[in-house]
């Protein structure tokens, strides 16, 4: 008999991964990620995630949604960015990948797949700096630099306004 804990995964007993149920709806801008939707929206997505780990009742926690409400928003035109969070309360977080030892801990997770832990500032400005500074170049984004209103100036253009 398997213990409570387990169940049959590909023939093979796998431990029990504790996650909320995927939402119906994910329209808010930030994206809300459980346990069982962290591959999809995080690892495969191929996508750059500023993902927040977070606790519903934590004070700090509380002060930072609307600030990453802000980020999310100043990205909505990049579909290469998602701002998104994770109750770390209600949801099991893959600890190999994840340092989760208290709230708020936020992570970037490249398109590329390399994993930043960050550790600036609280501020919208920082956050998009910190987005900006480690997402990967796209092949369509080499040539344009990347104005906080979401816009796109060529290097040239971007050069006449630093003269």
């Amino acid at each position: 008999m398997l213990p409570d804990a387990c169940f049959l995964q590909d023939g093979k007993v796998a431990a029990h991964k504790k996650s909320q149920p995927i939402p119906a709806e994910n329209n808010e801008p930030v994206k809300v990620v459980v346990a069982e939707s962290l591959d999809d929206m995080v690892f495969n997505s191929g996508k750059n995630v500023l993902i927040e780990f977070y606790a519903p009742w934590c004070g700090h926690c509380q002060k930072l949604a609307p600030i990453l409400d802000e980020v999310a928003l100043a990205f909505q035109n990049d579909p290469s960015v998602i701002v998104a969070k994770l109750d770390a309360t209600a949801n099991d977080i893959p600890s190999d990948t994840f340092d989760v030892k208290g709230f708020p801990t936020i992570y970037f997770r490249s398109a590329d797949g390399k994993v930043v832990v960050y550790e600036g500032s609280r501020t919208k400005e920082d956050f998009i700096s910190f987005i900006e500074k480690n997402k990967p170049a796209s092949h369509g984004e080499e040539s344009s630099t990347t104005i906080r209103s979401g816009e796109h100036k060529t290097e040239e253009s971007a050069a006449k306004d630093e003269l």
